[in-house]
């Protein structure tokens, strides 16, 4: 993410290397402990998983979602409205979130 960018106006797209699945109504997001094989044959033990499975709560869930590539936080944020149920500042905490999601990778900016 380029610091002159305005973070509302980024278009989020999900990392290739997440995978998300459905728990009942919630999104689960999978993805490596480690990128690297060597750090993966290394750090992990053998009987642990070499993947990690963070289940969203339904904030996180409604938001992890909406990630379609073609819109922006801002779209996105306009769009879940209703769910946070017009709560003062709601768009800040979208944004944070996916601050968060663009720090540990979990997400990117599309190029255009």
């Amino acid at each position: 993410m380029n610091k002159k960018q305005n973070l509302f106006d980024l278009v989020p797209i999900i990392s290739e290397h997440i995978i998300t699945e459905k728990e009942g109504e919630l999104s689960v997001i999978t993805f490596p402990r480690f990128r690297n094989k060597f750090m993966l044959k290394l750090f992990v033990p053998k009987r642990k998983s070499p993947m990690i499975r963070l289940t969203q709560d339904k904030n996180g869930t409604a938001v992890w979602d909406s990630i379609d590539g073609k819109r922006t936080i801002k779209e996105i944020a306009d769009s879940l409205a209703e769910h946070f149920q017009h709560e003062e500042n709601y768009e800040y905490r979208v944004a944070a979130y996916f601050l968060q999601l663009y720090k540990q990778g979990f997400v990117k900016n599309k190029r255009t």
